[in-house]
Order: C-alpha cells, then structure tokens, then sequence
C-alpha cells in the first residue's frame, strides 16, 4: 500500500512537472516592450511618478523608460522630435499647440495637482482664516494686503479665477510685479515685497521652489487644482505604428480604473496628497 502511494506521489509531481514546464515563463522586466515617456518635473520631485511607473509597468505589461523629466520647456521638444512617445503635462497653450501642429493627438484629462497661497508668517490678511481660495482671495483685496502677479501661466489662471469666483476686482496691490529672475525664485520676490503668491504645492514642499520665510497658508481647494494631460504621438509626429500602439496601451492603463487606484497608491506611499486622480480632483483648470 505504501508503495503504490508512493508510486501515486511520483506520478503526480511528474504531471506536474510536465505542465509547469509547458506554460510559457512571465515575462521579465528587461523582456518587456519599452515605451519612452517624458513627464513635466513636479511629478518627479513629488516621488509619484517613479512609483507610478513601476506599477503601470506591470499592469501594462510594459517597461517604462523615463527618457526626460523637466519644466514643460525642457520635454515639449524631447516629445516634438520623437525621443519620447508620450508626455504627462499640464493642459496648455504648449500642448494646444502640439495638438494644433499634428505632433499630438487629442489630449486626455489624466489627473490634477494642486496650487496653493502662500504668504508672511503673521498673515495681515487672515488667509489662513479662509474657508477656501476665493474666501482668500476676497480677504487679500478687502485688506488691500500684496499679492504678487506670478507670470507661470498656470498660477495666474488660478488667481484670476479665484477673484472671479469671489466676485471681487483686484487692485493694484495685488497686481504686483514678479521681478523674479527665475520661476523657481517668485518666492525671494513675494518674501521681499511682504506679499501673498499663488504657486504650485509640489515645488514648495520640495524645496525647488525655496520659500525664503513665507509660509503655505492655504491648501486643500479643489479649484485650485489643474489638469495634466496624456499627450500621445499625432499624426505628424515621428513615431512607428508599434511605439504609437505602446504610447495608447500605457496612456490607457493609466486613464483605467487600475491604473486611477494605482496613482492614488503611489501618491499616498510618496507621502501626498500631490496628484490627484480624476475622480477625485473636482474642478481644476
């Protein structure tokens, strides 16, 4: 009997055996077809995307290969001439223009980050005190407190919109001029000119965007926030039918519901919240 159930034993771990070895092997990392992708730099700096990367590659069955992460000024170009296949970047005049030249096909919503107000530390005007962006706003002009007109596009839609919303005019206090030489540097000139800004969260808490004694004082606002975009290979850009096709395959993991929980995934392990997935965001521009 103890034979026979031996002889049982081996029977079944050679079957076994046989149908292991007739299944085809997982597919490595290394074996996995590349899409080449650039991404504005905020998703870098945040530590989301590189998490975000590694979980889409496996979802999609794809490596991700980071080719550029930059201001929109350094990875429009890298995308334009074809070093990479698809670009994460806000909705913008520079990707409108992209789409508008054939570069680019029609853009996706794919998520939002988040804009904030920062200030001086003793808050003349009780921002920290608001109920939301456009109460904040409201409390700047009545105050007649500075704020600083950052020329970033993006910040400056924001503050307009928040002014409309609080349906208040401002003044020519809070129209003061970013005489920053930089971007990055708005915040050495709101600090010496005492005044409010309007900037993106993630290059704050980062530190690419050095705070030079202002504090963030207001955040959470979903109308505060913009939309990134997918930005795939159009028409006239120089991208193969197969690199156009892992462009889409990535493009559209990361627009599936997957591919929404894996973002918020990432975004919470890089200790966020700094980018929103869609069905979170609420308004955004």
């Amino acid at each position: 009997m103890l034979k026979a159930w031996r002889s049982g034993l081996g029977l079944l771990a050679l079957v076994w055996a046989t149908w292991a070895g007739a299944q085809p092997p997982a597919p490595s990392a290394t074996a996995r077809p590349v899409v080449r992708v650039a991404v504005v730099g905020g998703l870098l700096q945040s530590g989301v995307w590189p998490r975000l990367a590694d979980k889409a590659a496996v979802g999609a069955g794809l490596r991700v290969d980071t080719v550029a992460a930059a201001p929109k000024e350094g990875i429009v170009p890298v995308f334009a001439r074809g070093d990479a296949d698809l670009m994460l970047i806000h909705g913008s005049d520079e990707s409108y223009a992209l789409l508008a030249a054939g570069l680019a096909a029609p853009l996706r919503a794919w998520a939002a980050n988040e804009h904030v107000l920062v200030g001086p530390a003793d808050d003349p005007a009780g921002v920290a005190q608001a109920a939301d962006g456009a109460a904040a706003m409201a409390r700047i002009v009545a105050a007649d407190a500075p704020l600083l007109a950052f020329r970033d596009p993006g910040s400056f839609s924001i503050a307009q919109a928040l002014f409309r919303r609080a349906g208040v005019r401002p003044g020519p206090r809070q129209q003061l001029y970013d005489d920053a030489e930089s971007p990055q540097s708005v915040l050495v000139s709101a600090a010496r000119q005492g005044a409010y800004a309007v900037v993106g969260h993630i290059p704050v808490a980062s530190g690419k965007m050095p705070s030079h004694g202002l504090k963030v004082l207001l955040h959470g606002d979903p109308a505060m926030r913009r939309v990134y975009v997918l930005v795939e290979p159009g028409p006239a850009h120089p991208a193969n039918a197969e690199r156009r096709r892992l462009a889409r395959r990535l493009a559209d993991y990361l627009l599936s519901a997957h591919g929404q929980a894996d973002l918020r995934a990432a975004d919470r392990e890089a200790g966020g919240p700094w980018v929103f997935a869609l069905t979170t965001s609420g308004p955004a521009r």
